[in-house]
């Protein structure tokens, strides 16, 4: 299994990323999958997850309105569109997938992470 996360960089504040990853050799066809960041010295934070249709979407608190998850199942990638990103943005983020969006936070199956700098 493979959760491939690109799309990261260094941005200014106001600035858009959109962030891909793409899985291979998930042992379920129908998976949900999810985001999450981690910025330095602190825990790993919640971002954006998405059911296996793309029927119903999640955020963090404060993150929807700014941030959107979408997938394309053809392509098995999961997509975060982050607008209006703040410096305190800033942190690795991660992709996820697991059978069941309300197991996403202990999920199997984990990207490597990106990083996003978004500098004042």
């Amino acid at each position: 299994v493979q959760l491939q996360a690109s799309g990261g960089g260094l941005v200014q504040a106001g600035d858009s990323l959109r962030l891909s990853c793409t899985a291979s050799g998930l042992p379920f066809s129908r998976n949900a999958r999810g985001w999450f960041r981690q910025a330095q010295g602190k825990e790993r934070e919640f971002v954006a997850a998405i059911t296996w249709n793309g029927d119903s979407t999640y955020y963090g608190d404060s993150l929807k309105g700014r941030f959107t998850i979408s997938r394309d199942n053809a392509n098995n990638t999961v997509y975060l569109q982050m607008n209006s990103l703040k410096p305190e943005d800033t942190a690795v983020y991660y992709c996820a997938a697991e059978r069941f969006v309300e197991r996403l936070r202990e999920a199997q199956y984990w990207g490597q992470g990106t990083l996003v700098t978004v500098s004042s």
